[in-house]
């Protein structure tokens, strides 16, 4: 299509710039920083690559989650608990006793708190 008077010619999308804005949104590449890799307005970008945009970090977050499900099932402890304690709700429990103990001083009483050894 010819350019019209006054206009810039239409951005046309190739399959590797689509596959960068796929990888750099999956990264959490700023939208600003990935227009100026591709040399192109942010609106722009936003208008012919939404689904990468919206997708990218979607699709690697499948792909890491998909991961350190498959190291867990495969008996990665570590995995197991990180996905038991983000994905599970599960944390640990840590109980702590405070003693009080009243010093006396010159006709005043300080109290000092110090934690039970367990």
């Amino acid at each position: 299509m010819a350019a019209r008077k006054g206009r810039a010619v239409p951005h046309v999308p190739t399959d590797a710039q689509r596959q960068a804005v796929s990888l750099h949104a999956s990264t959490g590449t700023p939208q600003e920083l990935i227009s100026r890799i591709l040399d192109i307005d942010e609106k722009t970008l936003r208008k012919y690559y939404r689904d990468e945009l919206d997708l990218g970090l979607a699709k690697a977050n499948a792909k890491m989650s998909g991961s350190l499900f498959n190291k867990g099932i495969g008996g990665d402890t570590t995995a197991q608990i990180f996905w038991l304690k983000t994905r599970a709700g599960f944390r640990e429990h840590v109980e702590s006793t405070v003693t009080v103990e009243q010093i006396p001083f010159d006709g005043w009483h300080i109290e000092r708190a110090k934690p039970d050894k367990t």
